[in-house]
């Protein structure tokens, strides 16, 4: 991975963590600023995706990007909004999680 790549990754990441906690306003205050600034977040995060997806490819960047948002989103979900799950919905977060972090890593861990 370039260091052109991570940083693009981590854009994209700051970029989607943003908008998705614009969306998480917009359904408390819904506004038409507060809409279209949720639009323009998602549009940016996506623009930059598809540089990724050009560099890496779809599978890695889209994983990559996936279970870093997943886990970013969450946090913010959880620290900021104070959101809560139950047990099974955890289980489920980190089942997914997990998921996506072998999907990432599999193929470099096992012969092609």
């Amino acid at each position: 991975m370039t260091y052109s790549g991570l940083f693009q990754l981590g854009a994209s990441t700051v970029i989607f963590v943003l908008a998705a906690s614009a969306a998480k306003g917009w359904t408390i205050t819904p506004t038409h600023w507060r809409l279209a600034l949720v639009l323009a977040l998602y549009t940016a995060g996506n623009l930059i995706m598809l540089r990724l997806i050009r560099e890496f490819g779809m599978g890695v960047a889209l994983s990559l990007s996936a279970v870093i948002q997943l886990v970013a989103v969450n946090l913010v979900a959880f620290l900021w909004f104070g959101e809560k799950v139950n047990a099974l919905q955890g289980l489920g977060i980190l089942a997914a999680i997990a998921a996506i972090g072998l999907i990432t890593v599999g193929p470099y861990l096992t012969a092609r």
